[in-house]
């Protein structure tokens, strides 16, 4: 995370405040605060901390808390008119205890990463210090400062599965740390690993976690059911991998298990579920590796916790009355799966150079960006779709920072391709790590936004429709292409006559079933996608593509 002391951020991102050195300060009533707080807070009540404002030192930043935000908000203001740098936690308190399932013995704490739909879990036995980290991203730096505050020792990296939509961060917390990687016993990396048998307990002295086995989304998948004490018949909780979802079960058809068909594997996942999640109590926490968005299943909720009571009475998959009967439904209507996904589920077992997350990438002059570029060289530009549209280097495939941007880029660019980041200045580092989070680390430098700009002989200008543009051209030019590149399942429920439904996970591999030559038009849902999209053609040679502002939604209003 790129810290700024004097803006607003989650409250999730407090661990990364206090490394950078910022005070912490909750503005609650002594009462609520003596309830409950983050490490390291002082307590300084609202209709207090004025009067006390003048013994606070200016150079030291501050992070302010409360239970919500708007009360840390206010003091925010005041404390930045007073020349502070001042930061707001954002869903203070209640936001807080929603991201930390936290008792007296217990931290585990959910690391949620939106634009990937990706949870990980740092677990702490406050009794010992001692610390398990399970699926982590890449960029390692936040288990560590979070462990730091509760002075605990990060001893083991736990995977579910090889994963295919992420590049895992155990090499790099190995690394950092010393700690042990560990797997399910079907398991077989290429680099020093602790394989657990089914069944296998790890005591962190008084926490106890138990392995279980779940095969099915992948051949080598556990759970990880984790108990405050080890006599507990009720376990605090079990991390389900990929195995369940909120919602959803873990797909068995990504094709990332050579040897194995999708219908072998989905019987794998019917008896995991059934005969190892589901004989848990009903009051076992369920915490899953995914949530809405990813493409690792169709129906993924956006709440990322549950309990096993709850899913077994809501969720589709574990009402299905027998095994051939899931395999239909779990396999149909799946989204097209990013080609990188198979890169990554083989480069999750293989030992690699770790990312050193804090050094940025390369600046470029832009003599040397167009060199690298006439050597063919891939470009991606991170502005949103509306600057890029108004001037971008020829060849450009535009897909922006605000989105899900290592998603797609992954999805229509190859993980072996050399890459130069176009991005304001101040983003390099977050676009160079995001694409890392997926195993792309081929990014050989980034060109400034205002360098091509002072060249405007460089750029070329993008074509985007307004509705009524759209039915205009629709309606006067023939012949015309128009290209729907949004899953199969959004195209199904409505979509423009004559459209052709390519979802931007397959525009590379399809692109033989378009005419360069034939002016085209592409839509998605509301303009990131089909910016994307417009790019790629444009870089393969297609010489009239628009695409259209604000969507289908848009379009269809």
């Amino acid at each position: 995370m790129t810290i700024n002391l004097n803006s607003d951020t989650d409250v999730i991102n407090t661990p990364e405040l206090l490394a950078a050195g910022a005070r912490l300060i909750d503005v609650r009533e002594p009462d609520e605060f003596a309830a409950g707080t983050i490490p390291g807070a002082i307590n300084i009540p609202l209709q207090e901390f004025l009067r006390r404002l003048p013994t606070f030192d200016t150079s030291v930043p501050l992070a302010i808390l409360c239970r919500s935000g708007n009360r840390s908000g206010q003091a925010t203001e005041i404390f930045r008119e007073a020349g502070f740098q001042a930061v707001n936690l954002q869903g203070g308190m209640l936001a807080w205890d929603a991201h930390h399932l936290s008792s007296d013995t217990l931290l585990c704490q959910q690391f949620y990463l939106d634009c990937l739909s990706q949870a990980s879990y740092l677990i702490i036995d406050k009794s010992t210090q001692r610390a398990v980290v399970v699926d982590p991203t890449r960029d390692v730096q936040q288990y560590i400062d979070t462990a730091k505050i509760y002075g605990a020792k990060i001893e083991l990296v736990l995977e579910t599965h090889f994963h295919a939509d992420f590049l895992s961060g155990h090499l790099e917390l190995a690394h950092a740390t010393g700690a042990t990687i560990g797997y399910g016993a079907h398991a077989q990396p290429e680099f020093p690993t602790r394989l657990f048998a089914d069944g296998a307990k790890y005591s962190l002295g008084t926490v106890q976690l138990e392995i279980r086995h779940t095969p099915g989304h992948t051949p080598e998948s556990i759970s990880i059911v984790v108990r405050e004490h080890a006599n507990d018949a009720v376990p605090y909780a079990v991390l389900t991998g990929d195995t369940m979802f909120i919602g959803d079960v873990g797909r068995p058809d990504l094709l990332v298990s050579v040897g194995h068909t999708s219908n072998e594997l989905g019987h794998m996942l019917y008896n995991s579920l059934h005969q190892k999640l589901l004989t848990l109590p009903d009051a076992t926490r369920v915490l899953p590796a995914h949530g809405a968005g990813s493409a690792c299943g169709k129906n993924l909720s956006t709440e990322t916790m549950s309990t096993i009571g709850e899913q077994r009475l809501t969720n589709y998959a574990l009402l299905v009355p027998n095994v051939d009967a899931f395999i239909d439904i779990v396999t149909e209507g799946q989204p097209s799966a990013p080609s990188y996904f198979i890169y990554d589920a083989q480069l999750n077992g293989q030992n690699r150079a770790v990312l050193d997350e804090h050094a940025p990438p390369q600046r470029l002059s832009l003599t040397e960006a167009l060199n690298l570029q006439h050597e063919g060289v891939s470009f991606i530009d991170t502005r949103d779709a509306q600057f890029f549209a108004t001037g971008y280097l020829k060849g450009s495939i535009n897909v922006g920072l605000q989105g899900r941007y290592a998603e797609y880029a992954g999805a229509v660019i190859a993980p072996t391709e050399k890459m130069v980041i176009v991005t304001e200045p101040g983003q390099e580092l977050e676009a160079k790590v995001r694409l890392a989070r997926i195993g792309y680390d081929n990014v050989l430098g980034w060109l400034s936004i205002n360098d091509l700009i002072a060249a405007p002989q460089h750029m070329l200008q993008a074509s985007r429709l307004t509705p009524p543009q759209f039915h205009t051209k629709t309606a006067a030019i023939h012949p015309l292409q128009i290209v729907d590149v949004r899953s199969a399942s959004e195209s199904h429920l409505g979509s423009f006559a004559n459209a052709i439904n390519i979802p931007i996970a397959e525009i590379q591999q399809r692109l033989n079933e378009l005419d360069p030559t034939i002016p085209t038009i592409v839509f998605c849902a509301g303009g990131y996608r089909s910016s994307i999209a417009a790019s790629v053609l444009r870089r393969a040679g297609f010489t009239d593509v628009s695409d259209v502002l604000g969507g289908f939604e848009a379009i269809r209003a």
